[in-house]
């Protein structure tokens, strides 16, 4: 039951980020930009072809190669039941979706498609991929360095 609710709620997360990045190239790539609070906060359209600050540009099959790793690295973690709690395995699914919809991206498109847009700090362009890969990421740090126990710590008690 838990791998299956797993795969359901990672193919979710993917299908959001998908769906919105379906909008940015249907509705959103005509128009260019569109203010939500401004001089905060835009939506524009922009198709990343690297990765933040469009570093290794056009090295595609590198970033998949990379996904696929990471994807293996989270599988293997869960399966043998090292990560101790949910908070611990919903950080890994969060992160695991956001490498999953980027990496849809370059193998359809050859680039990652971006439209989120911080204006009032120089900032690289994201996608809600983007953000699952970063809150998966603070979330497992916060898991790895406050919860999560040693198994020789875990003996010695």
């Amino acid at each position: 039951m838990y791998v299956m609710m797993s795969i359901l709620a990672v193919l979710t997360m993917v299908a959001v980020d998908q769906a919105v990045k379906y909008w940015a190239v249907t509705m959103l790539a005509p128009i260019g930009s569109i203010p939500l609070v401004p001089g905060i906060l835009q939506l524009t359209y922009v198709e990343n072809r690297g990765a933040a600050f469009s570093i290794l540009e056009d090295q595609i099959w590198l970033f998949v190669v990379l996904a696929l790793v990471i994807l293996c690295g989270i599988v293997y973690v869960l399966r043998t039941n090292r990560i101790q709690t949910t908070l611990g395995r919903l950080a890994l699914l969060t992160i695991a979706a956001g490498a999953v919809g980027n990496a849809i991206d370059r193998v359809i498109h050859h680039y990652v498609v971006d439209m989120i847009e911080v204006t009032f700090i120089h900032f690289p362009v994201f996608n809600i991929a983007d953000i699952y890969v970063c809150v998966g990421v603070a979330l497992f740090a916060v898991y790895y360095l406050f919860i999560h126990k040693d198994a020789e710590e875990t003996e010695k008690k």
